[in-house]
């Protein structure tokens, strides 16, 4: 079963819920599951939490990954998004309308500061959206992030937001494109009344590339890691009956890329090329919490292989019908399926 709404343009959240006289905390969360739908405020969101329940949360910040570029004498936008493991970086080209797809290989990019890019290859074969490149930089890639990058947006944010409102609490390793924004309504002060009251939490890593502009297409492979003693919370949490939660669909492809056939977590660390969904269901998470995304995304998918296409339908459609904000800086919800 496919997961179909509309999205009218309007229910796109255009700027920071601060912008809007909100604090993070204070965006609107819809609570979904087998027995229906609620909904509260994010800072409510213990409401339906138990003790003994533990969040899972990815501790990746978000790189200023968009950089202006020249292309042939024209101006181009490049989207920094995975750093591999030979040093080569996998980048989008964009322009106003979208990704560029008619690069080729040797093709060289002007950069600012006196750096350049050069493409090698696609990042996959038959696709020209992604591209492996070479970045001839002074000092280390991030650094010249840093000084002459800025958060990637896309067309409904139409202005400039600081790198700091692209960053989750959780925040501790940059490496992330886009940011990981299922956990930007937490704040220090949510989380540790959460904890007082008895939630868990246990951190481990995802850098997420550039979103899917397509509808449909699958996830990159990402960098992921899952620490020993996250993977032995995980396993003491399930043994004595509480849930666990994946805070983002980074959090949810990371925590099942450690687990083995039998739900068992391990310790985990690499590359993960997997893809969550109804042929695949999560075998750990027994919900998430997450932004909401848009129609034909692969994130519905993973959200369907967490909770079921009904309880994913259900949130859509009431979503759609009280008008929430979708997308990193609009509202969340908290998706169970038990």
């Amino acid at each position: 079963m496919n997961v179909r709404f509309e999205l009218p343009d309007e229910l796109s959240a255009s700027a920071p819920p601060e912008a809007r006289g909100l604090a993070r905390d204070e965006v609107r969360l819809l609570v979904a599951s087998p027995s229906g739908v609620h909904h509260t405020v994010f800072a409510s969101v213990g409401e339906h939490l138990r003790p003994g329940d533990l969040l899972v949360v990815n501790t990746s910040g978000t790189l200023p990954a968009a950089v202006d570029a020249v292309r042939g004498g024209r101006p181009v936008v490049v989207h920094f998004s995975t750093s591999l493991d030979d040093g080569a970086w996998v980048v989008e080209l964009r322009a106003p309308g979208g990704p560029l797809r008619d690069g080729r290989p040797g093709e060289r990019l002007e950069l600012p500061r006196g750096a350049s890019l050069t493409l090698l290859a696609p990042a996959a074969p038959g696709d020209t959206r992604l591209w492996r490149a070479e970045v001839a930089v002074e000092g280390p890639v991030p650094g010249f992030l840093a000084a002459a990058g800025r958060p990637i947006r896309y067309g409904y944010v139409p202005r400039a937001w600081p790198l700091a409102d692209y960053q989750t609490v959780f925040a501790r390793e940059p490496g992330s494109a886009e940011m990981p924004s299922a956990a930007r309504p937490f704040t220090t002060e949510l989380v540790t009344r959460l904890v007082t009251d008895g939630v868990l939490f246990a951190p481990l890593l995802l850098h997420t590339g550039v979103s899917s502009p397509e509808a449909g297409e699958p996830p990159q492979p990402e960098r992921f890691r899952v620490p020993a003693p996250t993977a032995a919370l995980v396993a003491w949490v399930r043994a004595r009956g509480g849930r666990v939660i994946a805070v983002g669909t980074t959090a949810a492809r990371a925590l099942e890329s450690a687990a083995s056939a039998d739900g068992v977590v391990r310790p985990a660390e690499g590359w993960t090329n997997l893809v969550l969904g109804p042929d695949h269901p999560a075998r750990v998470a027994d919900g998430i919490i997450t932004g909401l995304h848009a129609p034909d995304a692969s994130h519905l998918l993973l959200l369907q292989a967490v909770t079921g296409a009904e309880v994913v339908q259900r949130a859509y459609d009431a979503a759609v019908e009280e008008r929430y904000l979708w997308h990193e800086f609009g509202d969340v919800s908290l998706l169970l399926r038990r």
